[in-house]
């Protein structure tokens, strides 16, 4: 791997599978707390629509995805706060339309057409260093409004109704934490593609939550675990050839795994000593 970082685009899959990280485990985070993944998995889905505009207007990739993501995002956010009954079904359609969408403005753009491949599984490898400089700036976005707004996000989180009492803009915040999802999913499909974006963005937090005691706590272990699993993903896929994105989250999916194998273990030698502990009082 060492050798493999002399090259240039080696060192650019590094670098932004490092920015990705910082957004997953913060966002990620937010995301798992406030139990809206379908959700964000709908905004990554329909981000397609975006990449299929970016090339047929022969735009940017991140500033198409960019401001499509957006949009949906809004949308989305509007949905489920006024139609929370129905707002699975809204974001599903949603979901649908936006990535036939971008299926069709790829299908309409003359002359070359796009490798659909990259962007379902992602093209970590061919990261310019363009996009690395606004990944770093959605970064420093994501972490400073996250930082602002850090005690509202934590009463949101986790009593929603409390927060409306002590005067939290619930509604505001709910707006920018979608936005905050757009901007990560346009990050994250870079580096494993659309198709496993929810992946990359829920993992690490849903294993950061069982060793946490705080939300700052599960964030900093979330984006932990990201570099972990990115760079032990990337490492793999250049040693046997494979794609970078799916072999990222075969990693990830092998520490989810890990993790509940060792919560299960931690759970049966608890009751195993409880049980002694019983019977031991018993023969006494």
């Amino acid at each position: 791997m060492i050798e493999a970082l002399q090259f240039e685009f080696m060192q650019h899959a590094v670098l932004a599978g490092l920015l990705v990280c910082i957004a997953c485990g913060v966002i990620g985070t937010l995301v798992v707390v406030n139990r809206i993944v379908f959700i964000s998995g709908g905004i990554a889905h329909a981000a397609y629509g975006g990449i299929g505009m970016a090339v047929f207007f022969r735009l940017p990739y991140m500033l198409g995805t960019l401001i499509f993501s957006l949009i949906a995002a809004m949308l989305m956010a509007a949905v489920s706060l006024k139609a929370r009954h129905r707002a699975d079904t809204i974001v599903g359609v949603m979901w649908a339309v936006g990535m036939a969408l971008g299926v069709i403005f790829i299908d309409l753009t003359p002359g070359y057409r796009a490798d659909l491949m990259s962007y379902l599984f992602g093209s970590i490898l061919t990261v310019p260093g363009s996009d690395l400089w606004l990944m770093l700036a959605l970064n420093l976005f994501i972490v400073i409004t996250v930082s602002y707004f850090y005690n509202d996000f934590l009463a949101m989180s986790y009593d929603e109704e409390f927060a409306k009492v002590r005067g939290v803009p619930v509604k505001i915040l709910h707006f920018l934490l979608m936005a905050m999802i757009a901007l990560s999913v346009v990050m994250i499909i870079r580096v494993v593609g659309l198709i496993l974006v929810i992946a990359l963005l829920t993992i690490p937090p849903y294993i950061a939550e069982k060793y946490s005691r705080s939300l700052l706590n599960m964030m900093l272990l979330s984006v932990a675990l990201s570099i972990a699993f990115t760079l032990t993903g990337i490492w793999l896929s250049y040693i046997f050839n494979l794609t970078s994105g799916a072999t990222i989250i075969m990693v990830g999916g092998m520490g989810f795994f890990l993790s509940a194998v060792v919560d299960r273990l931690r759970l049966s030698i608890s009751s195993f000593s409880e049980s002694e502990s019983e019977s031991g009082l018993k023969d006494f």
